[in-house]
């Protein structure tokens, strides 16, 4: 079976009664876990972006203390499954500064951890490819914007 187009699905969604809107997004909302956060985020967190940043920094400190430091493979799978959390809360906001915003903190949590992120070169290419993916999205805001996170960036 072949999706519809989002076009397709706007115009059927438009067609619909506001109740009937209601009822789907709830069951789209029970068949999986991603859809379920993203109506979260949509519907209490997109009106609050800062406290939305807050609240996913909050959560890299709290990954990032449940670190195993002793062998750096269990490292590099932890710090992985981290960047795979921030990849999701980012797409969900979908803003730019909320995307420099947690890369900057995720890459200052790395960098003051006890990972040794240059003694692997898995860790050390995904430490320098976060800074790359913090430049790209940094070019698309504006130069007063840029400006402020300037030093943050060369601190990493």
């Amino acid at each position: 079976m072949k999706p519809a187009s989002l076009p397709e699905i706007r115009k059927e969604l438009k067609s619909r009664d506001p109740e009937e809107v209601i009822q789907i997004c709830l069951r789209l909302g029970r068949f999986k876990k991603d859809n379920k956060e993203l109506l979260t985020y949509l519907l209490f967190d997109a009106q609050d972006e800062q406290a939305y940043i807050e609240a996913v920094k909050y959560e890299i400190d709290d990954m990032m203390d449940e670190i195993n430091h002793n062998h750096i493979y269990y490292a590099k799978k932890s710090l992985r499954k981290i960047q795979r959390n921030l990849n999701k809360y980012i797409r969900y906001s979908g803003n730019k500064q909320t995307e420099v915003e947690v890369l900057l903190h995720f890459g200052m949590a790395i960098k003051d951890s006890k990972v040794a992120i240059h003694r692997s070169n898995v860790l050390s290419n995904m430490y320098d490819r976060i800074i790359a993916r913090i430049e790209k999205a940094l070019g698309t805001l504006h130069e007063d914007i840029q400006a402020d996170y300037r030093h943050e960036i060369e601190q990493l």
